[in-house]
């Protein structure tokens, strides 16, 4: 079964809450380094997580984010 762009959205910033590198995210989110990046793009754009020199970190709006898709079984 295929997961929704919202779950793995959610598993990525679940995996970014306290700083982590890009390989983190790949092998905790398990996704390949080409959509890692794509979807890296677009939660930086929409503010929900941030780079700070080589770590992901997830932004108080990714984290509320994150309480309303647990919310919603997402």
């Amino acid at each position: 079964m295929r997961r929704s762009r919202t779950a793995i959205s959610v598993e990525i910033l679940r995996a970014a809450m306290e700083g982590a590198k890009k390989t983190h995210i790949v092998y905790r989110a398990n996704l390949n380094f080409e959509v890692v990046n794509r979807y890296l793009a677009m939660l930086e754009e929409k503010g929900l997580i941030e780079k700070k020199e080589n770590l992901y970190i997830t932004t108080e709006k990714g984290k509320e984010f994150q309480e309303i898709a647990r919310e919603l079984g997402l």
